[in-house]
């Protein structure tokens, strides 16, 4: 018997933004481990509601979109931890293991000026001070004490990777209205 909570369906927002997914029950009350995809989950606790998509692989506890109201999430040590009023016990939230975690973008904590979300960067292209072009932001890392970016780019039809330290000293200017970064970096780097 499957012990899914009984969540609302709904549909996604139109500025939901993917920011994690359920990895595991926590502790006996209901609590729920998530993986983050940001090192800095303020949308999962500025966001009084999840909304839930079904993990891509395995077994489906339910289809579509479902709401999931967020009672508390905070930090414990490394990872991010939350319960919901939905989810009752241990059982409940090992149904939810691998649901996709998405927010509305409305949710999202303003940045500071040279701030920037994740998924705001995901697909901007990236040139250098002359103009060339770099490739286009495909993923982005966090490597300890900074960020990199994860550029792709072709060569004679072949998929390349470039890496970029998302730092002042190489990114010189961020446009989310135009879509561009200009890095003081050079193709042979």
């Amino acid at each position: 018997m499957s012990h899914m909570p009984l969540l609302q369906a709904t549909s996604l927002p139109a500025d939901a933004v993917e920011v994690g997914r359920i990895a595991d029950a926590w502790g006996i009350k209901g609590w729920f481990k998530v993986q983050a995809f940001s090192s800095a989950p303020d949308a999962l606790f500025a966001a009084k509601n999840w909304f839930l998509l079904p993990s891509e692989k395995g077994a489906k506890q339910f289809t579509g979109t479902v709401v999931l109201p967020v009672k508390q999430a905070r930090f414990h040590s490394d990872t991010v931890v939350a319960t919901s009023p939905e989810v009752a016990d241990r059982n409940a939230a090992e149904a939810l293991r691998g649901a996709r975690i998405f927010v509305a973008r409305e949710h999202f904590p303003k940045t500071d000026d040279g701030e920037f979300y994740w998924v705001d960067l995901l697909g901007l292209s990236v040139v250098n001070r002359e103009g060339v072009a770099l490739g286009v932001v495909t993923d982005l890392m966090s490597t300890g004490p900074q960020t990199v970016l994860v550029l792709g780019y072709e060569v004679e039809g072949k998929e390349q990777e470039r890496l970029i330290p998302f730092v002042d000293a190489y990114v010189d200017s961020v446009d989310l209205a135009t879509k561009l970064i200009v890095a003081d970096w050079q193709p042979d780097y």
